[in-house]
């Protein structure tokens, strides 16, 4: 029963990031306004004088591609690694505890995409835990993203010899 629900917690981050990465192709406007927003520092009093603000189209739009990729490849991960994991749920325990690893592969992508692009960039670097307006938006729900995400691929890489 523990590897099937180790399973289901893995299509459940391939699920986020596969419907968040067709959700930002839909709303592409609304996925490069949002790293406009970020680098261009403009939600918060001062933060376009900055010298670290841009209004770069090659920044934004590369920003958006990489968030894009980012959840592409850790939904596709979390999906063949589900797939590994639910061949091998019948077999011994060193089978399965191998099956998992696109499946931790693409839980680490997610939360690399969401700490380095979120926390690293847009909070640290950007400084967007300055703005009332995205700090809620954007950096609450990074961090509650990643920190399922990561204490879903601590129950997954567990070992249940």
């Amino acid at each position: 029963m523990i590897r099937i629900i180790k399973i289901l917690l893995i299509v459940s981050v391939a699920s986020w990031a596969l419907l968040g990465a067709v959700e930002n192709v839909v709303d592409w406007g609304g996925t490069t306004g949002a790293v406009a927003a970020t680098v261009s520092m403009s939600t918060f009093e001062g933060g376009a004088e900055s010298w670290k603000a841009t209004s770069s189209v090659a920044v934004v739009t590369t920003g958006a591609l990489l968030i894009l990729l980012g959840k592409l490849i850790a939904g596709l991960f979390c999906l063949a690694g589900a797939w590994r994991m639910w061949s091998a749920r019948a077999s011994d325990a060193v089978a399965f505890q191998n099956a998992k690893v696109l499946a931790l592969a693409g839980c680490g992508t997610a939360v690399l995409l969401l700490f380095a692009g979120w926390i690293v960039i847009a909070e640290t670097w950007f400084e967007l835990w300055r703005s009332e307006m995205m700090r809620d938006l954007a950096l609450q729900s990074a961090f509650r993203y990643g920190a399922m995400i990561g204490v879903i691929a601590l129950i997954v890489g567990a070992r249940d010899d």
